[in-house]
């Protein structure tokens, strides 16, 4: 098993720093897609590192209606791996998610 890398305490507190800020990007974006400020599609297209490492479960989980077995049911329907991020989702897997989750109103 190999060792964790040897950090010094300032990059050990910008490593911190850096993962700090993208909690709260993801918390931000979550809480407008469930405000009805953002569209959920839009973490599909969104270019920002942060976003695109955000679980699909979560950005389920923070729809409207939705909490997370829903979410994981979707998920299931869709073909889609449970741990599955967001930049990790396949374009057929994009397809049948959209698929899904427009015909639900």
């Amino acid at each position: 098993m190999a060792l964790p890398p040897q950090l010094t305490a300032h990059e050990r507190r910008a490593a911190l720093h850096k993962a700090a800020e993208a909690r709260k990007v993801r918390a931000r974006f979550k809480a407008e897609v469930k405000s009805g400020l953002r569209s959920w599609t839009e973490a599909l297209d969104s270019e920002h590192e942060a976003i695109q490492r955000m679980r699909l479960k979560e950005l389920l989980a923070s729809l409207p209606g939705f909490g997370e077995i829903r979410a994981q049911s979707v998920i299931e329907r869709a073909g889609i791996s449970p741990s599955r991020k967001i930049q990790g989702i396949g374009s057929k897997q994009r397809v049948e998610l959209i698929r899904i989750l427009r015909g639900r109103s």
